[in-house]
């Protein structure tokens, strides 16, 4: 373990991120004012991609931090069977769930039963396919659907707070399914298929549109749904970065495109991969 990964063992991981939540919703002028100004001046963002175009416009640095894209700029992929990418970010790790296992890292694997918190649930997505999107503060961070589908539940699970990036993620064993999260499950024409939005260190909060911002507590929460959301809608926010877990089942015959590797910049709406043609029909 090194010295970064030792010290978020040590840190209040729950306290900081309260304080960070609480600093975040703040509309007070200074406070907010200090607060975007710093970190667009910071992160060097623009805003050509997003509907306001003024800092000044923005309510709190959550207003600011979750803002809305113009509407022409993400286009979906439009292909039937293409599977979209759920946010802007980075690709952490995809591939096979082999052996109920997900790859985290070179080396480290962690199990997809743990990850949403649902053995049961895990064994139905045995042998199919995943995808880690890693979305940066710089991102937008509105998260959406990778596809169609019902969404049937939502479990909020409660956990630690690492940091996610490519050195928790070699040197916290289990860091996903350690940290706290949200298991979205959907019912597609494919099979059961999940997006997991995993919280980090400092993020304030995760919002989906079923939930509304969920509490943060010690037990896990599950609750029915059933809303439909076509792909490309949106699925959710993170009050800060953090991660999007794409899990599709092995009745999907998930294929990702071949040039996608560790590292890679995303955008949300862009194809990630194809699934079998069979399972779709045109009205």
């Amino acid at each position: 373990m090194n010295l970064f990964t030792t010290l978020q063992h040590l840190v209040p991981q729950q306290k900081l991120s309260e304080l960070a939540g609480k600093l975040a919703a703040s509309q007070q002028p200074l406070v907010k004012t200090a607060l975007i100004h710093g970190f667009a001046r910071a992160y060097g963002i623009d805003l050509d991609d997003y509907a306001r175009g003024s800092l000044r416009q923005y309510q709190s640095f959550n207003d600011f931090f979750t803002r809305e894209l113009k509407t022409d700029r993400r286009p979906i992929a439009d292909a039937l069977n293409a599977i979209a990418c759920p946010a802007d970010g980075v690709i952490s790790q995809l591939g096979t769930i082999s052996d109920g296992k997900l790859l985290q890292a070179k080396g480290r694997e962690y199990e997809v039963g743990q990850l949403v918190a649902d053995y049961a649930l895990g064994k139905a997505l045995q042998d199919g396919s995943f995808a880690t999107v890693y979305l940066a503060p710089t991102n937008y961070h509105r998260v959406h659907m990778p596809f169609d589908g019902r969404l049937v539940e939502t479990i909020y699970v409660p956990g630690q707070l690492f940091s996610v990036n490519d050195v928790t993620a070699n040197h916290v064993p289990d860091l996903f399914a350690r940290n706290e999260r949200c298991v979205c499950v959907f019912d597609t024409a494919f099979g059961q298929a999940c997006v997991v939005m995993v919280g980090a260190m400092i993020v304030a909060g995760i919002e989906t549109v079923a939930t509304g911002k969920l509490r943060r507590g010690d037990q896990i929460i599950r609750q029915s749904h059933d809303l439909v959301l076509p792909k490309g809608a949106e699925l959710g926010r993170f009050y800060l970065g953090s991660t999007a877990i794409v899990l599709l089942p092995a009745s999907a015959q998930t294929a990702w495109l071949p040039t996608l590797q560790h590292g890679q910049a995303v955008q949300m709406g862009e194809a990630l991969g194809t699934l079998q043609t069979n399972h779709f029909k045109k009205s």
